[in-house]
């Protein structure tokens, strides 16, 4: 039996689903998921096997039209990870592009084509959503982008419900070179607890919150204390920019935060399979985007000015 083991990143414009396909592909969660745009900071490592193949998902954030530092650097992120990947996959939300051709997703899918064909790379088009489209306009579609020449192979799928999934995956495991396998066989994710405990609390903020928190809110895990029962205590600081949207975030006496922290809490006890004693902060930091420090801790690289 030869062993084959690699990377497989998944790019792809905002809110195209790469999360939920990441997830799909592996087989459990690994990478938050929410409605809000731009969602995925960080490059998050998913671990899947497929017959002799360990192939290692890179859910990589958003690639689009930098405007902020954290902008910057989440397209860094992806590039990166695109660029250290044994294959490359760009995921459309072909519903969306079917809807609107001269839309935000549209311009930034195309953005990326001409970056994939700049750096002389071939990778495979997936696209997604295709259970909300019909199949006449799906077809035109494919055609339409497959003329590029950037793409060696098509998928159509939905990460959602799982359709197409499989042979995605079949494709990227006949792409991994031959040797080791880099994690143990029942790994499923490569991410720090600490990181990955402020991951699920920034998806319950995101949830629970979604129409009225502003883009720029973090979360970070200041404090991961081991006790002797077996228990961990996590203390978490959620930063955001204004005193009105602190008041967001604690909710009518307290109301909103102690959701957000009960839901975190009983994933991470669900993910660490352990109990878990979570406390919850606000401060208001309005300059936390421009920090050195907060990208550190987000696994990002700080783009210098």
């Amino acid at each position: 039996m030869t062993l084959r083991c690699g990377f497989a990143a998944i790019i792809g414009a905002p809110n195209a689903g790469k999360s939920t396909l990441v997830n799909a592909l592996v087989g459990s969660k690994v990478a938050i998921v929410s409605p809000k745009v731009q969602t995925t900071r960080m490059n998050v490592r998913g671990v899947a096997i497929r017959d002799e193949a360990q192939i290692v998902f890179v859910d990589t954030p958003g690639i689009f039209e930098p405007r902020r530092r954290l902008d910057r650097a989440m397209v860094a992120a992806a590039w990166t990870g695109a660029g250290d990947a044994d294959a490359v996959v760009l995921l459309v939300d072909a519903a969306d592009l079917a809807a609107d051709p001269q839309g935000h997703a549209a311009r930034d899918s195309n953005a990326i084509i001409e970056g994939l064909k700049a750096a002389n790379r071939q990778a495979a088009l997936a696209l997604n959503k295709i259970d909300a489209m019909k199949r006449a306009d799906l077809l035109p579609l494919a055609e339409r982008l497959n003329a590029t020449g950037a793409f060696e192979r098509v998928f159509m799928l939905s990460a959602r419900n799982g359709d197409g999934v499989g042979d995605l995956a079949g494709w990227c495991a006949a792409k991994m070179p031959e040797g080791p396998w880099l994690y143990p066989a029942d790994q499923a994710a490569d991410i720090p607890s600490r990181l990955l405990a402020a991951e699920i609390t920034r998806e319950k903020l995101y949830l629970r919150l979604h129409d009225e928190l502003p883009y720029a809110s973090a979360v970070e895990t200041e404090k991961w204390e081991e006790r002797k029962d077996g228990s961990v205590k996590i203390d978490q600081t959620i930063y955001v920019q204004r005193d009105g949207q602190k008041a967001i975030v604690l909710g009518k006496g307290g109301a909103a935060i102690k959701t957000i922290g009960e839901l975190a809490r009983k994933e991470m006890e669900d993910t660490f399979g352990r109990r878990v004693h979570l406390f919850l902060f606000v401060k208001v930091r309005e300059d936390w985007a421009e920090k050195r420090e907060h990208y550190r801790a987000m696994g990002l690289e700080f783009p210098e000015e």
